[in-house]
């Protein structure tokens, strides 16, 4: 029990934290440089973003705990954790392009291939519990919305 507890709070901490690493990138540009692009019409308004954000770290979290509770041996595990981490590195790397480096085009490249990785968790997460898979489902959701949006904006900035 003390084992599964310890494992729900490394992976729901180790998600924040990812979400926290990003915002470190983000939240400097949001008042500065975010403020004066163009955004298109269907652009939410700046204060949903981290409460949204922080919701689909903390479904990221239980996914996680989900994967982390089966055998850490098993082959499909050590790939679903794999792939896993990969589109973690690649969400904050997004913030990183996007708003630390000012790149909404080097950000668009690197969203389509976080919507990938994201896509490729899910498909191996599924293969070793159904329900880690779906609690990812809203993250690709916001992420397939995010890609549009990071175009556009990237359009509407040329």
């Amino acid at each position: 029990m003390k084992k599964n507890i310890f494992k729900l709070l490394f992976a729901i901490v180790f998600c924040q934290l990812a979400g926290i690493l990003g915002s470190v990138f983000t939240f400097p540009s949001v008042k500065g440089w975010y403020a004066t692009l163009q955004k298109p019409s269907f652009s939410p308004p700046n204060w949903v973003f981290a409460p949204v954000w922080v919701a689909l770290f903390f479904l990221m979290g239980i996914s996680l705990y989900l994967i982390l509770k089966k055998d850490i041996r098993d082959r499909e595990v050590k790939k679903g954790l794999l792939v896993f981490v990969i589109q973690l590195f690649l969400n904050i790397r997004w913030s990183f392009l996007f708003f630390y480096l000012h790149n909404p085009f080097s950000a668009f490249l690197d969203i389509l291939l976080l919507w990938l990785a994201i896509v490729l968790t899910v498909i191996q997460f599924r293969k070793i519990d159904r329900g880690a898979a779906y609690l990812l489902l809203p993250y690709l959701t916001w992420v397939s919305f995010a890609a549009l949006l990071n175009f556009s904006v990237w359009q509407l900035n040329v």
